[in-house]
């Protein structure tokens, strides 16, 4: 009977070994395909099209011709889409090359984009090469201030044209025009006479503007009326803008098309942005630099809002839009039936709901399309700069669709659109800061970085082979585990980006992966010299050795979240390998090492011994 027990429970023990062994097997093989993607980098090409509603006159002969003139030596041209892929020799100089056809070609769009070159087969399995950060793969780096302060004042002009607008309409004969006064407060003042029309206005504008607190002080015969914002609000105002900046940026990067930019709020006002493997840096620049905001407006006879359109004419316009960019879902470049270009816009049902209820009682009337941009003086000031681009008379009522005409150029049709697309920024952004970073000195980066990495490595394994033998074999063979997991795991998880310091994180991790099976090796060295066989002292030596590995890498765990939450660039990059490189030690170090040792002492242990 004791005999079937023993029996029992040795198979139990078999079973659940094979059970780990299999498990553990499916997740090394899992993350060493994630991990092929990165034997296949990603290229960069040169797109040659024809722009809209022109031909491609350029040939592949006369192509390759001007660029080898130049000195940019051609790999290879290849005919895509209408046009052409070009590939240079030297990585490194395709920008230069985009640059220089692009100024013997004004008529043909010409960017860079990245091609993969992967095997058809690891293409369908939708896996990635790990995501290369500035550093590595070069790119542009932005540094925005967000000036609040001006939005909250530009707000504040709003609520002083509004009720400029309301006193004139209602004919307040008593009351001074509301001015801004000290970008902090707007200041209405009221005869004796006029404290009943006084009355009466700011009835009107806190229905209008709630979150408005007032005060009303009298000055002998005058009472003085001020309007501002009070802290809590300004505080609530302040993350909206931040918010919604971010959330812009982000989208605006998209529609550029990189995907793989890190955008991120540093500090109070200042959001950084890093473009990887960005080669044309002022398509970039001035679309994320932008601050269109597009408004839609009734006009006035008498009052309101005096804007200029391109022409110098002084337009008055209601100051309370009809609707504003937040309301438009979509809008396209396209051009009329005189070939003229046009946007297309189209609004969510909210915005649709006003257009139609405002052109439903205004047809035959005028509208005015407003576009306003913030940009920074030559004295370094953020002015903003209020166009009426377009002044249509209502023909028929208006729904979720319509179109502004007489756009200056396509090109200015298609920012536009862009924009819009993205979403408009109430606060003005100002680029404090631009570094562009060549492929050249990125490529230069992954090579210093993997030579240190290679002799770390060969160091670490040449100590762990001369100094514990057959258990340093093992410890090689899960380090070398332990790698190629941990890349895998980068390659597989979305937003994590390498970059030099996370290359540093690498090495790191070879350290900590050593220092689990030091502690492992150094237990069965002491359990050894006390006369325990192979097999216990393995067993043992593991099981005692948990709780110190498990304390040293919970703190640094510990202090790679802190980094990863407060981390920006560079500090984040890090963080990210450390904190992914200690759940692949551990998983290595003990898991993987562990079964290799019972695996290598099976002999062993089937002898007794």
């Amino acid at each position: 009977m004791k005999n079937i027990e023993q029996l029992n429970s040795k198979h139990g023990m078999t079973t659940s070994s094979r059970f780990k062994k299999f498990f553990t097997a499916i997740i090394i093989v899992i993350l060493i395909i994630c991990a092929t993607p990165n034997l296949y980098p990603n290229k960069n090409l040169i797109q040659v099209q024809a722009s809209a509603n022109n031909m491609l006159v350029v040939s592949v002969p006369e192509l390759k011709n001007n660029l080898e003139n130049e000195g940019f030596k051609v790999k290879k041209v290849i005919s895509h889409q209408g046009g052409y892929l070009v590939e240079l020799e030297n990585r490194a100089l395709t920008a230069e090359a985009r640059a220089h056809i692009a100024a013997l070609h004004s008529e043909l769009n010409v960017k860079v984009i990245s091609a993969s070159t992967m095997p058809i087969w690891l293409e369908y399995t939708g896996l990635k090469p790990i995501k290369l950060g500035l550093d590595l793969d070069g790119g542009v780096l932005f540094v925005l201030k967000v000036d609040v302060e001006q939005a909250m004042l530009s707000q504040l002009q709003s609520v002083a044209d509004e009720a400029n607008s309301i006193r004139i309409n209602n004919r307040y004969r008593h009351l001074s025009s509301p001015q801004v006064i000290n970008a902090q407060e707007v200041e209405i003042v009221a005869t004796v006479q006029g404290k009943t029309e006084l009355q009466a206005l700011s009835t009107t504008l806190h229905d209008r503007y709630p979150h408005l607190s007032s005060n009303r002080k009298a000055y002998g015969s005058l009472t003085k009326l001020t309007l501002s914002f009070p802290e809590a609000k300004k505080i609530e105002l302040h993350k909206q803008l931040m918010t919604q900046a971010l959330s812009t940026l982000r989208s605006r990067i998209e529609e550029l098309g990189i995907t793989e930019a890190v955008t991120q709020r540093q500090g109070d006002n200042y959001i950084r942005i890093e473009l990887p493997g960005v080669q044309d840096p002022d398509q970039a620049k001035r679309i994320i630099g932008a601050t269109a905001k597009l408004s839609f407006h009734a006009l006035q006879t008498a009052g309101g809002q005096r804007i200029k359109d391109k022409l110098g004419n002084v337009i008055n316009i209601d100051p309370t839009a009809i609707f504003g960019g937040d309301e438009i879902e979509s809008a396209t470049a396209g051009r009329d039936e005189y070939g003229k270009p046009l946007v297309e816009l189209f609004l969510s049902s909210s915005g649709g709901k006003k257009i139609n209820h405002f052109s439903r009682q205004n047809v035959g009337k005028p509208m005015a399309t407003v576009f306003a941009q913030y940009y920074v003086s030559t004295s370094g000031e953020t002015k903003k700069h209020t166009e009426v681009i377009s002044v249509a008379t209502i023909q028929q009522v208006l729904n979720t669709r319509f179109s502004i005409t007489n756009m200056q150029s396509m090109e200015r049709a298609q920012e536009l659109a862009l924009l819009l697309r993205a979403g408009s920024l109430d606060a003005p952004i100002t680029i404090v800061k631009e570094q562009t970073i060549g492929p050249s000195l990125g490529e230069k980066n992954i090579e210093s970085g993997f030579k240190a990495l290679a002799l770390g490595l060969s160091i670490t394994l040449l100590f762990m082979a001369l100094w514990y033998r057959k258990l340093g074999v093992i410890a090689i063979i899960s380090l070398l585990v332990n790698l190629v997991c941990l890349i895998g795991l980068m390659s597989l998880l979305p937003g994590v980006v390498l970059t030099l310091p996370g290359i540093a994180g690498l090495v790191l991790t070879i350290g900590m992966a050593v220092d689990t099976n030091v502690i492992i090796f150094e237990r069965v060295r002491e359990l050894r010299s006390k006369g325990a066989t192979m097999v216990i002292a393995l067993k043992q030596g593991y099981q005692q050795a948990m709780s110190s590995i498990v304390d040293a890498n919970l703190t640094t765990m510990i202090t790679a979240l802190i980094l990863l939450g407060i981390g920006y660039g560079p500090v984040k990059g890090f963080a990210i390998t450390l904190a992914l490189g200690i759940v692949t030690s551990i998983f290595a170090g003990v898991i993987v090492s562990g079964l290799l040792s019972e695996s290598l002492y099976s002999q062993q242990r089937q002898g007794g011994k």
